[in-house]
């Protein structure tokens, strides 16, 4: 198998990367617009109390409360779900962009990249200074 040219490899990055994006918030807001017509068939016609507030419900403050709530067909829930991989998309990102500078040996931007998705699940993590 023949190794490809740099502006080649680069291309074909390009495009992967391109897919990876376009699908992920595609697939994201496919799933928070089936969530949002599960709330609202569920909770349309309910009126809200503005005066009052509430926070968000203690289910929907870690993955495993999420789940739970997809797997129930929870409006919320399913919301949720699409806004995490929402999330996730950038991610998957520099993930891929790790594994395709690895694959071209080119150990800077890899490199680079590791340090941009370690920072990234810091941040995500909650952990704070």
């Amino acid at each position: 198998m023949e190794p490809e040219s740099g502006s080649l490899a680069t291309e074909k990055m390009d495009i992967i990367i391109g897919n990876l994006l376009r699908a992920g918030v595609v697939l994201s807001g496919a799933i928070v617009f089936i969530g949002g017509i599960v709330y609202l068939c569920r909770h349309g016609f309910e009126m809200p109390a503005y005066h009052v507030f509430h926070g968000e419900p203690s289910d929907l403050r870690d993955i495993s409360g999420i789940l739970h709530d997809v797997l129930a067909f929870r409006g919320r829930g399913i919301i949720q779900l699409g806004l995490l991989l929402l999330i996730a998309t950038p991610v998957a990102r520099v993930a891929y962009l790790i594994y395709a500078f690895a694959r071209q040996k080119d150990r800077l931007y890899a490199g680079v990249a590791l340090i941009v998705l370690l920072l990234l699940a810091y941040g995500l993590s909650g952990a704070r200074v």
